[in-house]
């Protein structure tokens, strides 16, 4: 049975513009992939908000998952707050299978963002989440939680998002989505 190590952003000291904290939202997401992943087929960890970095890449390693999913919200620098917007899905870019699943995420993703053009993929080789899982490895930050817009996109749609998420997670590893609902 296919098997997913699911990595919702542990840091609450990301304020949203709209009240609530990245970890608080992310892990709605990740609560609300449960029902589908379960009906799907898929088997599943997933982090503790208290974990640190370590932990959670050390967790992720002991385990034979065939995807690291990290789910983030974005924050642009002081200068552009509140003015960029749009998921960015990050994949290590030495990785064949990662940039497969992240295709796939953000091809999916333009499905249900407002903004098709503001959807993109993003190869990278420092974030140590991608670079020292031993999974392939995928980053994705939702939106942007210090705009309003895009903050108010994710707290309004968090079902659809774990919806679309699961829906990419099937795709990527050629199974059939079953949506339990």
């Amino acid at each position: 049975m296919p098997s997913i190590y699911l990595s919702p952003s542990t840091q609450d000291h990301n304020e949203y513009i709209i009240g609530g904290s990245e970890e608080y939202y992310m892990n709605l997401i990740v609560d609300a992939m449960v029902p589908y992943l379960r009906a799907s087929g898929i088997t599943f960890a997933r982090n503790n908000p208290q974990d640190t970095l370590e932990k959670v890449i050390e967790q992720s390693n002991s385990g034979n998952y065939d995807l690291h999913l990290a789910i983030h919200s974005n924050s642009a620098p002081e200068n552009l707050v509140g003015v960029l917007r749009g998921p960015d899905a990050y994949y290590y870019a030495y990785s064949i299978k990662a940039q497969k699943a992240v295709t796939i995420f953000v091809n999916n993703l333009k499905n249900i963002y407002p903004e098709r053009s503001f959807v993109s993929s993003i190869p990278n080789t420092t974030l140590t989440e991608l670079k020292r899982t031993k999974a392939p490895a995928v980053l994705i930050e939702i939106a942007y939680h210090d705009n309003y817009s895009d903050a108010m996109w994710i707290a309004g749609n968090i079902d659809t998002i774990a919806h679309n998420l699961v829906l990419s997670i099937t795709k990527f590893l050629g199974m059939t989505f079953v949506n339990p609902y």
